[in-house]
């Protein structure tokens, strides 16, 4: 970057605070409009509690049956149900402001970039939140009725009866998980594209990242057991072998325009 191009430390601080005000405002709204629509989002994330994955041979493979549920919910204190709301609220703002939060991002990195990098904004934002809701959808419609299946039935002598707030932060604990690392191609991608990795590197560190993969996982799901890790390790690991094929496109399109 040119002496012309860059930013002095106030000027990075005032540009942060734009960034952060926008986002927050955007969050803000987002908020509001989830507030309307939250008892419908409680009732949606309690799905995987009704429901049974069968694989099949035959299209479409996967069957979604419904069932009665395996367990009850329960709230055990006089604001939980409140709270509960208020945070389901937040949580679903968030994802609805995400295309905001990313531009505001990515504005606030653009002045450090190359005119040639620049044009990534668009592809960028729209990706990443098409990779994060991609995620969000898979641990809902896959992951989250198998864990729920696993540990609420582990021992079928004792009957369940979650509380109703963990049992919420537990699933949107691991639908923001899941949408975070389901953003693992891209961020190898532009890694790739930036010149900061390579094919050759992320092929030959591939059993350090299954390594990281596991450890990750073991962090950032909300229980000890090693099925719920696997569940998000294994994804991971797959995740991470997409983001080295990707990264070998990126290096084949660099080397024509290196040439010209």
């Amino acid at each position: 970057m040119s002496d012309e191009g860059r930013m002095p430390f106030l000027a990075h601080l005032e540009e942060l605070r734009k960034r952060l005000i926008v986002s927050f405002s955007a969050i803000g709204v987002a908020f509001v409009l989830a507030f309307q629509i939250r008892e419908y989002c409680l009732r949606l994330l309690q799905w995987p509690l009704t429901t049974d994955i069968v694989v099949d041979r035959k299209f479409p493979f996967v069957i979604f049956q419904a069932k009665p549920p395996i367990a009850k919910l329960t709230a055990l204190g006089p604001a939980e149900t409140l709270w509960t709301h208020f945070k389901v609220a937040f949580i679903v703002g968030v994802m609805l402001a995400l295309p905001v939060v990313l531009y505001q991002i990515w504005k606030f990195i653009e002045p450090g970039l190359l005119p040639r990098e620049k044009r990534f904004a668009l592809p960028f934002v729209i990706l990443s939140t098409i990779s994060f809701f991609i995620g969000v959808a898979f641990c809902f419609l896959i992951v989250l009725p198998m864990a729920m299946q696993f540990l609420l039935t582990f021992d079928p002598s004792i009957q369940q009866m979650p509380r109703f707030g963990e049992y919420v932060d537990f699933t949107l604990k691991f639908l923001l998980a899941f949408g975070v690392i389901f953003e693992l191609p891209l961020g190898i991608t532009i890694a790739a594209r930036l010149g900061m990795v390579t094919p050759q590197f992320l092929a030959r560190n591939r059993k350090y990242a299954i390594l990281l993969n596991f450890v990750v996982a073991a962090i950032l799901t909300p229980t000890p057991d090693v099925f719920n890790q696997a569940l998000m390790a294994l994804p991971m690991c797959v995740l991470y072998e997409v983001g080295i094929l990707a990264a070998r496109v990126v290096a084949r399109r660099a080397k024509p325009a290196a040439a010209i």
